[in-house]
Formats: C-alpha cells, sequence, structure tokens
C-alpha cells in the first residue's frame, strides 16, 4: 500500500522564523518528497501560524504550498486539514479553493485494520481558567463574525503580533517534557483508551517528538514541529515511525 503521512505544527509565516520563504519552500520541498508514496496526508493543525479567512480578501503568501496540495489532490491524493489553535479560523476556503478535507473535531479513522484518533491536542484537556477562556473566545461563531470587520491589514497584523508574544513568553520550562504523568495529552490519551478501541492517537501541538506506548499497546504519538524540528508520521500499513526531514 501507500504510505500515510502526518505532520503537524509548521506555523508558516510566524515572525519568529527568520527566513519565512524558505520556511514555506521546505514544508513544499517535503510535501514534493513524499508525493509519489502517498495516498493521504494529515495535516494536524497549527500549519499556519495566524489564518483568519474574509469572505472575498486571501491571505498574502503560501502560494507555492497551496499549489503544492492542490496539484496532489489533483493527482488523487487525499489531504486532511485540522485546525489548530493558531489556524482556527478557517471557514471554506480550503475546500472549495485546494480541495482539502477540513476537521474541527477530533477524527477516529481506521487504516489497515489499525484505528486511529487523531487531533491537534489543543483543548483537550485544560486545567487553567485563562485557557479555557481564550479557547471558548476563539471557537466563537459570533466573535468570529465580528473580526470580520477589522480591516484585513490590521487583522492580520494583530493576528501574527499576537502570535509571536505568545511564542516569546513562553518560558523553557513550559517548553520541556512534563513526563507521561504530567503531559495532558498523554494524560488524556489514557484515560480515552479506558473507553474507546484504538491502537494509535497521533497529536501535534506539543512541539516534542514523542512515541509512547501504554501498558495495553497502545501507541500515543506527538508529532513535534515543522519549525526547529522538522519531524513527521509515517504509517506504512503495519508500521508507524516519526522521522526526520
Amino acid at each position: 500500500m501507500k504510505h500515510i503521512y502526518f505532520l503537524s505544527d509548521a506555523h508558516l509565516g510566524s515572525r519568529v522564523v527568520a527566513d519565512r520563504r524558505a520556511h514555506e519552500k521546505h514544508l513544499v520541498d517535503w510535501l514534493d518528497s513524499i508525493k509519489n508514496n502517498a495516498s493521504i496526508v494529515y495535516l494536524l493543525g497549527d500549519i499556519f501560524d495566524f489564518w483568519f479567512e474574509y469572505k472575498t480578501v486571501v491571505p498574502k503568501g503560501f502560494v507555492r504550498l497551496f499549489g503544492k496540495l492542490s496539484e496532489m489532490i489533483d493527482q488523487g491524493i487525499e489531504i486532511h486539514f485540522f485546525t489548530g489553535n493558531h489556524d482556527v479560523w478557517a471557514f471554506d476556503y480550503f475546500q472549495t479553493e485546494i480541495g482539502m478535507q477540513v476537521h474541527r473535531q477530533p477524527l477516529t479513522v481506521e487504516h489497515s485494520g489499525k484505528i486511529f484518533y487523531l487531533a491537534h491536542g489543543d483543548g483537550l484537556i485544560y486545567k487553567d481558567k485563562g485557557s479555557i477562556f481564550l479557547h471558548k473566545i476563539f471557537h466563537n461563531r459570533f466573535l468570529q463574525r465580528a473580526f470580520t470587520c477589522v480591516p484585513p491589514q490590521l487583522g492580520q497584523n494583530l493576528g501574527y503580533f499576537w502570535a509571536k508574544k505568545n511564542r516569546e513568553n513562553m518560558s523553557e520550562n513550559e517548553m520541556k517534557y512534563k513526563g507521561e504523568n504530567g503531559e495532558p495529552i498523554i494524560l488524556f490519551a489514557k484515560n480515552y483508551v479506558l473507553t474507546h478501541k484504538v491502537d494509535f492517537l497521533v497529536f501535534g501541538h506539543r512541539h516534542l517528538p514523542i512515541d509512547l506506548q501504554l501498558s495495553d499497546g497502545q501507541r500515543v504519538i506527538i508529532l513535534g514541529d515543522f519549525v526547529n524540528l522538522f519531524t513527521f508520521g509515517e504509517f506504512d500499513g503495519q508500521n508507524f515511525e516519526l522521522k526526520q526531514f
């Protein structure tokens, strides 16, 4: 069988990336490297550092990426786009113009007899009130519509400024691996498998490449990122591997 690929957290357009065009080209090069061997590609959120669709305005940039994704879809490759916490405001552009399948909720699918639970990872377990509040704000349909009243140039600048400050304000301790009993995504996975049959639970969001086998054999995969680590997942029908491009 052709292989299935998983990638997350490219954060294209990020103002903390020195050469944003080279960053986009690196992602396009990865897509080029897999296109002849891929049947499905899952993009598990935060592919963009900020994304907001105005009804008649397409955000500047990403032409090479969109062209490559369209080319692959025209060749018969399924591409699934999961909204993350940075690109949650995707509406219908990716479906109508590119042909990607967009998911705003976790997805459970079966491939070669293996059951996959797929999600970006943001919002699965929130403990602090601030994160819960922000999650509700960003997913509020009324506020999403209200943001369309903000001129595109101002809206884009605000979005990228917020994303840049959010990254800069993260402490080194927040970025470190907290252990399987301290990572919210892993805690969610351990609880989820108690009531659901699943073989692989694949997430983004955390920017750490993690491959953890649970006590009953299920594997929790966190994909890392495509900003500094350039990691991705590959499933060949039997084995799942974390790799680096």
